[in-house]
């Protein structure tokens, strides 16, 4: 196969002068994927700064009350940033130190993707820019705010829908411009090659350690993984774990928004809006016009809010080896509640996607069965949006009160 394929999805669409870039990254992926002091190196970096391998945590309460399966949380909310997004900002940011640049810059929805960069360049001593959509800025402020404390300069991106692809037409312009000393830290498994492959290389140490974990507490493998999947580097973390292991199927939840059925998801593999298209550098399905023209897009959680899939996942889904599914926002705030009432755990929105099929299927399943779900996040960033989302009126004296206070 054509490298950088997968299957017929993926491939470099970039202009000619990328090339020179591409090629500089490309040898210096492929030398540190040969060697195997590289990835050493990038292990202890993870144990010792970013608090790995993140628990993988039995939810008795929510088994108990939804009969059926056991259910395993792999949590990725526990990883530095509170995300899972630092597994593969933090190999990245090895790379730029190999390749001698000076600047990163990254695009970001959720603002997860944002902050970890943005860690990552003050632990390296890097500059850094980070494009994000108007609207993600407005409903993710917290981390607005934390990746400027960090010393990031963040900019808001006013064209087209105002969210995560426009923040990545705007980081590949950026680039453009300042390639000599800039390196793009593309933050999910999107993107022209290498991108997809280098960070899903990164992120399976998610499911790496997940395997192994599951092992020793359940003393099987599980029937089922569920993450949710926005670009796709979560869901691709924690597969790559058990892609190999056919007995154990892979369910991907997409953003369902307010319906497949309506002009307001972000549903490539389910919907029926979707088609294979070339974009951003690669092909895959995305969802689209009959001419041809991006659609915007909806979700209530900022990270899935994306025109766009992995060609990897694409691929995964067109040979059948990932079953797509999709969670609407009343769903996810739904399922976000029952994992706080029960566990005492806050998933992102993102996350609380893959927890929607979860509770869906798990009481169909038996008692010795297992299933993992992927808390690619916590929940504390999206405090304002759940907060208005709930009504809550607490919420809405002590924001009227902190603005009085700032007059």
């Amino acid at each position: 196969m054509k490298k950088g394929y997968f299957g017929q999805w993926g491939g470099a669409f970039i202009p000619e002068v990328l090339y020179t870039t591409f090629t500089e990254l490309n040898a210096a992926y492929e030398k540190a994927r040969q060697d195997p002091s590289f990835w050493q190196g990038y292990l202890d970096l993870m144990s010792n700064y970013s608090g790995r391998p993140t628990p993988l945590t039995f939810a008795e309460n929510l088994s108990n009350h939804l009969g059926g399966a056991r259910i395993y949380i792999k949590r990725e909310d526990l990883n530095h940033t509170g995300a899972h997004k630092a597994n593969n900002v933090m190999g990245q940011g090895l790379l730029v130190k190999r390749m001698g640049k000076k600047r990163v810059i990254a695009e970001t929805g959720a603002g997860q993707h944002g902050v970890a960069t943005a860690t990552m360049a003050a632990r390296f001593g890097f500059d850094c820019t980070v494009y994000m959509g108007e609207e993600d800025v407005a409903r993710q402020r917290p981390n607005v705010f934390w990746m400027e404390k960090l010393g990031a300069t963040v900019v808001p991106v006013t064209d087209g829908s105002r969210t995560l692809k426009d923040a990545i037409n705007e980081a590949f312009r950026d680039w453009v411009t300042r390639m000599d000393d800039t390196h793009y830290v593309l933050g999910t498994v999107c993107g022209p090659h290498p991108f997809p492959e280098m960070v899903a290389w990164f992120q399976s140490i998610i499911g790496q350690e997940a395997n192994a974990q599951i092992l020793a507490q359940h003393g099987s493998l599980p029937s089922r993984v569920y993450a949710c999947v926005g670009g796709g580097s979560n869901a691709m973390g924690i597969f790559q774990g058990f892609l190999t292991e056919r007995d154990v199927e892979l369910i991907g939840v997409e953003a369902g928004g307010k319906g497949v059925h309506t002009d307001h998801h972000a549903a490539r593999m389910v919907g029926d809006r979707s088609a294979p298209g070339v974009a951003q550098g690669y092909k895959t399905m995305f969802l689209q016009d009959e001419d041809g023209q991006m659609l915007d897009t909806h979700s209530i959680a900022a990270g899935l809010d994306y025109v766009g899939i992995s060609p990897i996942l694409s691929d995964l889904g067109e040979q059948g080896r990932v079953r797509f599914e999709a969670a609407t926002d009343d769903e996810v705030l739904e399922a976000l509640s029952l994992a706080m009432q029960t566990e005492g755990i806050i998933p992102a929105l993102e996350s609380s996607h893959a927890f929607v099929q979860a509770i869906k299927e798990a009481p169909h399943l038996s008692r010795d069965e297992a299933i993992i779900i992927n808390m690619s996040g916590r929940g504390d960033k999206d405090i304002f949006t759940i907060a208005h989302a709930f009504d809550d009126p607490s919420w809405k004296e002590f924001i009227i009160e902190r603005a009085a206070s700032y007059r």
